[in-house]
């Protein structure tokens, strides 16, 4: 690490001998880097952090292409009056459609989904079942019948009480079968709940969700064109609440933003406070120290230069940051959900460095030194320990680059470099503020300081602290296994409450148990057959451990053949044959009324005739009649381990020939990344320590120092574990990604502390807590401030990175403060030290 010192040493004298050049060079490189920093984004698309190539990605781009993936934007109308909804909906239609967005030159919204032609498949509707619903149906009749005629044989003794109530439960069971598919084939004329007195209308937006501006735009103007409608002049009692899924997806972004800037704001400010603090006691403590005749300036000559230490370090932190997402603009071009805290997370970590830097120059300063000779000085002393405390994190995150998963490797990419930038602005910037600084009499010293005898102190109780330590650790690695993760999706996500107040209401129009359902586009009609064909056999194999409720395809509602539609009309008019049995024919029912009308098919139809609300979920963007196989989950996805499940299950689909299939769908995705973060997670984290290792033996060049460097981190490791398991913090796919980062920020304190003993020598420990202990405890702290910050955020993923992240950085630090010292201490008295 020395020699790469040396080799920079030129660009440190550019410093001392041109410090405003250097100054300069770094501001315009920070401003070039700022213009392109705040036009980056942030990607909410879980999808985004797969591998482009990953095949459920592929088809879910597929889908999108071809489908078009855009959530529509859903306006619900409530009142009791379903006239009155119905007019005020037929009224506000044609408005919305020529709401004009000048941005785009052209209007907001491309269509509408609203009144739905019923009656031409009322008559037609079996003609539209699948073939399994057809056999229900006449399954359902023939058992009908056969109950009737045994109910109505006076001379039938039923010796089988509890298989007849297994038969009408089956009955049941087939019957609720039949009305959901009736349902769903032949809905309401118009999306009302159960009373009508909610209705639903749907647009098509022209833009795209992720268009934020647009967004925002679009809801301004609607919010209007509904206030110029007046829904209380239509009737009194009249809400109206629109948005949907698409106004939560702009909520969630700007929410972001919000817990962004807000925890930048806070975790920023109480940084700056520490430092100032800090600085001005331990500066003006110094000075103090220095013979009363040198001592010229008054106390409130140091309290005017309380922001002086936050210009000096902030400065050139600040000009790293913007560097380092200038890059990231032109490297990625987009920030996640995962990455778009780095802000905040890399100011608690680049100010470390500078804090260090500053501290020993402060001390240098304070025994005499020449400005020149303390930058030298720190530069090769304190230097050496922030280059290699620098790299060594910097490796530890850039290990997370070689990660399929993209929330590690863009989390390690842009942390890595903001390290990396941050370690250069601190050595090579931030000596030219000290020279212009020193120039103009900002920062104050006492020319000579008193010499004291430095007393040698023993750290007490040394070897109580490493056996305690040591044990804590062995119980926590004894109960490891209770340490939990959070496959629960929900409790991750923020809540928004207008959000769920229109899901209340919008919710109960066209409420089904078929949703998140996945979908595959096959090649040809034959292989939709064949997809369905598969599907449905595992769904009849998969007894123990269903995922799958439901599989359809137009192409198995719509025959295509002339051999299918002849199958379809027998079936049907066997159904016709069953309702004219003398048991049936007469008999007042409401399921039979409907199957009576629904049975009338006696001649194909065409694809013209079946109606747009039923093909509409079959229909390319082109207009055309795609081959999509829709597959429904019996389970709730928002649980990681269902998803999963449903996703091993689908995820993949052989066909018979040998030809492979991959769905489609934001869970699919979803349960990929779950997997995919839970697989790679163990070899991120064992690369993490195996680079941190090779580190400190490069650097210590000792198997010994770079172990003892090493045991803090470890320890406090298992500490934080520990601190887990008590109070039941699970790790989650967000707070798994700041693992890494804590293990290469953690062994920052063990690698300055063994650095600086082995530079005092041995009796020196309790000294260099007194120095360098508060140097890596206020460096830990601001880190901590900085991860604070995400505590105070609605977003619950990012809470859990900030608790992680404090509590993960508490535990090192302390077990570097104790743990350390009392090892050290301990083999130092056993004569097991070597320098």
């Amino acid at each position: 690490m020395k020699k790469i010192l040396r080799l920079f040493r030129p660009l440190l004298k550019l410093n001392i001998e041109h410090p405003f050049l250097v100054v300069g060079f770094s501001l315009i490189l920070a401003v070039l880097g700022g213009y392109y920093a705040i036009q980056l984004k942030i990607d909410t698309d879980i999808a985004n952090l797969l591998p482009k190539d990953n095949p459920n990605v592929l088809a879910l781009e597929k889908l999108k292409d071809t489908v078009g993936g855009e959530t529509e934007m859903q306006v619900a109308i409530k009142s009791p009056s379903f006239e009155a909804n119905k007019r005020f909906a037929e009224a506000l239609i044609p408005k919305t459609l020529e709401l004009y967005y000048p941005r785009y030159e052209d209007t907001y919204f491309s269509g509408v989904e609203f009144q739905r032609d019923t009656e031409s498949i009322k008559n037609n509707a079996l003609y539209l079942a699948s073939e399994q619903e057809l056999d229900d149906v006449i399954d359902w009749l023939q058992d009908e019948i056969t109950t009737a005629k045994e109910d109505a044989n006076p001379f039938l003794i039923d010796f089988g009480d509890d298989f007849e109530d297994e038969e009408e439960e089956v009955d049941e069971d087939k019957a609720a079968k039949f009305q959901e598919s009736y349902e769903m084939l032949v809905p309401s004329e118009y999306p009302v709940n159960e009373d009508s007195t909610i209705m639903v209308v749907k647009f098509y937006p022209t833009g795209s969700k992720s268009d934020i501006k647009y967004l925002e735009d679009m809801f301004v103007a609607y919010q209007e064109l509904i206030d110029s409608l007046d829904p209380a002049s239509f009737h009194p009692e009249m809400e109206v609440r629109f948005g949907g899924r698409l106004k939560r997806h702009l909520e969630e972004l700007t929410s972001i933003m919000d817990d962004v800037i807000g925890s930048f704001a806070s975790g920023i400010s109480g940084v700056i406070v520490l430092v100032m603090l800090y600085f001005f006691v331990k500066k003006y403590l110094h000075y103090r120290k220095g013979k009363s005749e040198e001592l010229k300036h008054s106390i409130w000559s140091h309290v005017l230069r309380i922001p002086v230490p936050v210009l000096i370090i902030g400065l050139p932190l600040v000009m790293s940051l913007v560097w380092t997402f200038g890059l990231t603009y032109f490297y990625l071009g987009m920030l996640n959900t995962m990455t778009s805290v780095l802000f905040v997370i890399l100011f608690g970590l680049g100010i470390d460095y500078g804090i260090h830097y500053y501290a020993r120059y402060i001390e240098l300063r304070s025994s005499g030194y020449s400005v020149e000779d303390a930058i030298y000085q720190t530069n090769d002393k304190t230097g050496e320990a922030i280059f290699v405390s620098a790299f060594t994190t910097a490796a530890a995150l850039y290990v997370l680059m070689f990660a399929d998963f993209r929330g590690f490797s863009e989390f390690g990419f842009i942390s890595g470099t903001g390290i990396i930038l941050a370690l250069f602005a601190m050595l090579y910037v931030l000596p030219s503020l000290l020279v212009i600084f020193e120039k103009f009499n900002w920062v104050l010293f006492s020319k000579k300081e008193e010499h004291h005898v430095v007393q040698t102190k023993r750290y007490p109780l040394a070897r109580f602290t490493v056996v305690l330590g040591l044990t804590i650790s062995a119980l926590v690695i004894g109960f490891s296994g209770s340490l939990g993760f959070e496959y629960n999706f929900g409790k991750l996500e923020p809540t928004f409450p207008e959000y769920e107040e229109f899901r209340r209401v919008a919710g109960q129009v066209g409420e089904t148990s078929k949703r998140n359902p996945a979908y595959i586009i096959a090649d040809s009609d034959e292989e939709v057959e064949g997809l369905v064909e598969v599907l449905n056999r595992k769904i009849e194999a998969d007894t123990t451990s269903p995922t799958v409720e439901s599989v359809e395809a137009l192409q198995d509602r719509f025959p295509s053949t002339e051999e299918e539609e002849n199958a379809k009309l027998q079936k049907i008019a066997r159904v016709r044959e069953l309702l004219q049995d003398p048991v049936l024919v007469n008999k007042d029912d409401e399921e039979l009324d409907k199957l009576r009308l629904a049975a009338q098919t006696k001649e194909p139809l065409t694809i013209d005739q079946i109606p747009d609300y039923l093909k509409s979920r079959f229909i390319t963007k082109d207009g055309e009649v795609g081959r999509f196989v829709i597959i429904y989950p019996s389970v709730g996805l928002s649980d990681g381990k269902k998803s999963i499940a449903f996703k091993d299950d689908i995820g993949s689909v052989e066909l018979d020939n040998g030809k492979t299939y991959y769905a489609g769908s934001t869970s699919i995705v979803a349960a990929n990344m779950l997997d995919l973060m839970r697989t790679e997670s163990p070899y991120m984290v064992g690369a993490t320590f195996i680079i941190i290792y090779l580190f400190m033996l490069f650097t210590f060049r000792s198997f010994r120092w770079s172990v003892i460097a090493m045991l803090p981190l470890v320890v406090g490791l298992l500490w934080l574990f520990g601190i887990m398991m008590v109070f039941d913090i699970q790790f989650n796919f967000y707070n798994l990604v700041v693992l890494p980062a804590i293990l290469g920020i953690g062994e920052d304190s063990g690698v300055h502390l063994a650095h600086r003993y082995r530079e005092e020598g041995r009796n020196s420990m309790w000294q260099v807590l007194s120095s360098t202990g508060q140097h890596i405890t206020m460096g830990s702290v601001t880190t901590m401030l900085g991860f604070a910050g995400l505590l105070f955020t609605s977003h619950p993923g990012l809470q859990s990175i900030g608790v992680i992240a404090v509590l993960g950085i508490g535990m090192t630090l302390l077990t570097s403060l104790t743990f350390l010292p009392a090892l050290i201490q301990w083999l130092e008295d056993k004569n097991w030290i070597r320098f």
